[in-house]
């Protein structure tokens, strides 16, 4: 849901049923989402506040707590939240632009239409290009899994993106490392990353 929709914050339980909250953080601070987030927990103990923290949320609140002690945190962080921030950013990379607010992809000036999770690879190759990424960081950036050997999920994904942004006569800028991963470089000479609110 995150990763799909614009939030000005987020209140995230620690402790979830099948996964810690702490490792939900660090996929969003590593896809480059940086929503402020309150991280909620029945124990206070120092060292799981310290931990929660560092790995990236803004707050950490003890439950059980006050509906008025979390609307005035809530409204401290939107007061710290620097404007840059507010808005999410539009993502270029030679032919290839990627409105995040309107979840638009366009090749040239052609409307691509992917996936929810297509966007998602092609958001976080984005925000990495030039970067050489491993199957198993893309695994766990965007599904927020470990990689298992054997699995082919992200050569599916990448083969669909590939098939959707090639233009005829352009050579592909996801580019295949072979026995490790991918790299998204810029093919166009005439266009620079950028990353503008």
């Amino acid at each position: 849901m995150v990763m799909a929709a614009e939030y000005d914050a987020i209140a995230l339980e620690r402790w979830l049923p099948d996964l810690d909250g702490v490792k939900v953080i660090t996929t969003l601070r590593g896809v480059g989402i940086n929503t402020p987030v309150i991280m909620t927990s029945m124990t206070a103990e120092v060292s799981e506040r310290v931990e929660g923290l560092r790995a990236g949320c803004d707050d950490y609140i003890s439950r059980p707590f006050s509906e008025d002690e979390m609307s005035a945190r809530v409204e401290a962080l939107l007061r710290r939240k620097p404007l840059s921030c507010r808005a999410q950013p539009v993502l270029q990379l030679g032919y290839l632009t990627y409105d995040l607010v309107r979840q638009e992809v366009k090749c040239w000036d052609t409307v691509i239409k992917l996936r929810p999770t297509e966007r998602r690879v092609l958001e976080f190759l984005l925000r990495h290009a030039g970067q050489v990424l491993t199957r198993a960081e893309i695994l766990e950036a965007v599904w927020g899994a470990p990689y298992e050997p054997g699995t082919n999920l992200v050569d599916v994904h990448i083969g669909r993106l590939r098939a959707a942004i090639e233009v005829p006569g352009e050579s592909c800028p996801i580019r295949t490392v072979r026995g490790i991963g991918y790299i998204l470089r810029d093919m166009s000479p005439r266009c620079v990353n950028t990353d503008a609110a």
